[in-house]
């Protein structure tokens, strides 16, 4: 199989060492950055059909950059002004200091997860179970986390602040691509609306995480490859191993 260009659904790395641009350069390949998903906040309106009073509440969950600005920008909207005695709960430390773009970090209580997922959290949850927590979600979250707040016996609720939606393609965009690699289901949901030819395509796909590996399959579409697995722990690694092992099945004459 020849391999000369690779979508990859997520913009574009800021990062010149980025794995990405080494693997473009060894193999010969061109890889475009194209998210086939984007997210877009609720409006105000739409933030009070889920009938959610923010200052009911005594914590607020984040557990991404992108929450905290919708968090904040329906704030804005619905003029809502933080009390002094508000407490944050972030599952990473880059999301706590991300925090001081809306906030006087040293004058509230801010707690950091320590693995980047909620349960990373615990301990803090325990020592402030008397809290009112209210968890920023999009349109589609984890449910799991409900169960872990449930298990300490929390008092919460999940607003829902944004939503992720096709970033649908233009007429005019190039759509000679050898193969793509996608992140969620929701990026699956977004190739079969832009591509409905896609199951007559020569095209491999790659995916990271196995939600977004079960909505190939479930699409009827063929997974050329996955990770993490123990050999390939991320998606530039399991990209590379398959160019390699594509280059030596060309080099050795099969096609």
């Amino acid at each position: 199989m020849e391999i000369k260009k690779i979508l990859v659904s997520q913009p574009k790395p800021t990062d010149p060492k980025s794995a990405y641009y080494r693997i473009a350069e060894r193999y010969g390949v061109e890889l475009v950055f194209r998210p086939f998903i984007k997210v877009e906040g609720l409006s105000a309106k739409e933030f009070r059909q889920q009938k959610i009073n923010i200052l009911d509440y005594s914590a607020i969950i984040f557990t991404a950059k992108g929450a905290i600005n919708h968090f904040f920008r329906l704030c804005e909207d619905l003029r809502i002004t933080m009390p002094e005695t508000m407490k944050y709960f972030c599952t990473t430390e880059q999301i706590a200091y991300y925090l001081q773009h809306f906030i006087t970090y040293r004058k509230r209580k801010v707690f950091k997860g320590t693995n980047g997922k909620l349960d990373g959290l615990t301990a803090y949850f325990q020592r402030h179970n008397g809290e009112r927590f209210l968890q920023i979600v999009s349109d589609v979250h984890k449910e799991e986390d409900s169960k872990i707040l449930d298990d300490l016996g929390l008092q919460h609720s999940k607003a829902i602040m944004y939503r992720t939606v096709s970033n649908d393609f233009k007429p005019d965009e190039p759509r000679d691509y050898d193969g793509m690699l996608f992140f969620s289901p929701a990026g699956i949901d977004s190739l079969l609306k832009n591509y409905p030819d896609i199951h007559e395509r020569k095209v491999f796909i790659g995916t990271l995480g196995a939600p977004a590996a079960k909505a190939v399959i479930k699409a009827g579409l063929e997974l050329s490859f996955q990770a993490p697995t123990p050999e390939t722990p991320s998606m530039t690694s399991a990209l590379e191993l398959f160019l390699k092992n594509n280059q030596s099945k060309t080099a050795g004459g099969e096609q």
